[in-house]
């Protein structure tokens, strides 16, 4: 970073409410909607061993430290300081596939940006160029 220290992430985990930014939010009704959902079971059937090292990771410093030692074998678990939560949607579909950044989706009324990774890329110049020319070939 600018100051001289590093950051180390992000990891990715299921949030177990949609705008959880702490570890403890928690919203039964949401995560039951994803749990449920039969293209989330099926991701989480094709991804469970990332997923539950992603959770260990999350939850235990000492592991975190090991993981980040591969690639800065001098750091040490007190050089830590637990930092901010974001949230990233991931989208899949029914079948259980990740959805790639930037899936639009159009009908005869509307067109929607379905998954956009982040709020700089909802902003993006390349998408609103996409969406203009969607818009033109309808005049």
């Amino acid at each position: 970073m600018i100051g001289g220290g590093i950051e180390a992430g992000p990891n990715a985990v299921l949030a177990f409410r949609r705008d959880a930014y702490k570890k403890t939010d928690f919203s039964l009704s949401e995560t039951m909607e994803t749990l449920t959902w039969g293209g989330f079971q099926k991701v989480a059937l094709k991804y469970w061993k990332t997923g539950m090292g992603e959770f260990y990771r999350s939850f235990s410093k000492t592991a975190f430290t090991k993981a980040l030692q591969r690639l800065l074998p001098e750091i040490q678990q007190d050089d830590l300081i637990e930092g901010g939560a974001g949230i990233r949607a991931q989208a899949c579909d029914r079948v259980g596939g990740l959805i790639d950044d930037f899936l639009i989706l159009e009908d005869q009324f509307s067109i929607n940006v379905g998954n956009a990774p982040s709020p700089a890329a909802t902003s993006s110049l390349a998408i609103g160029q996409t969406i203009s020319e969607m818009i033109l070939k309808r005049f």
